[in-house]
Formats: C-alpha cells, sequence, structure tokens
C-alpha cells in the first residue's frame, strides 16, 4: 500500500507523524502514530490497560506506512517515544537565513 499523503488518526482524525524505529526488529525505518493526547484512543486506552492488566499504560494509534496495517504503540506516559519522532525536512535552501 502506498504511503497516503497526509494520514490522519482514525479515532480523532489528527494528522499522523512518523515515529523512527530501531533498526533491529524492523525491516522498514518508521511507522506513522498519533500523538494528540486528547484522541479517545489514547485517552481510554488507560483504564483499558488498567482495569485488564493492572498496569498503568494506554497505547496510541499506529500505521505501517507501507503494508497500511494498523495496531495499537503500547505508552508508559503521555511523553513516551516522543523523542523519537521524526521532524519533516525542510524544503532546499530553507535554513538559517544570516542577517544582513
Amino acid at each position: 500500500m502506498r504511503e497516503a499523503a497526509s494520514p490522519s488518526c482514525l479515532h480523532c482524525g489528527t494528522p499522523l507523524v512518523r515515529l523512527e524505529l530501531p533498526e533491529a526488529g524492523f525491516d522498514h525505518p518508521y511507522d506513522l502514530v498519533c500523538f494528540e493526547d486528547a484522541c479517545p484512543y489514547y485517552v481510554r486506552g488507560w483504564t483499558w490497560m488498567e482495569e485488564r492488566f493492572g498496569v498503568k499504560s494506554s497505547y496510541r494509534y499506529r500505521v505501517d506506512p507501507r503494508s497500511g496495517f494498523a495496531s495499537p504503540l503500547a505508552v508508559w506516559s503521555r511523553n513516551a517515544l516522543r523523542s523519537s519522532i521524526l521532524l519533516e525536512e525542510a524544503p532546499e535552501g530553507a535554513g538559517p537565513k544570516e542577517c544582513p
């Protein structure tokens, strides 16, 4: 499946961001993930995980950009995995400008 131009979360409509994956264990460099803290999927995940497994964790909506397969991404805090978000690359010549 080809990656959509701007895929969004099935649960809240927020644009998905690229999350870098570790090289070991994955055959692709990133997944697409919803990091919207108000997303109902993420919000209800805290209760679901506590009631069923007795753990204080939740999950975020994740999609493999090549196959389109969606699955939960376990998180243990609001900020978990945010350091692995891949920033969009700036267009050619859009770097810092020098003062005149």
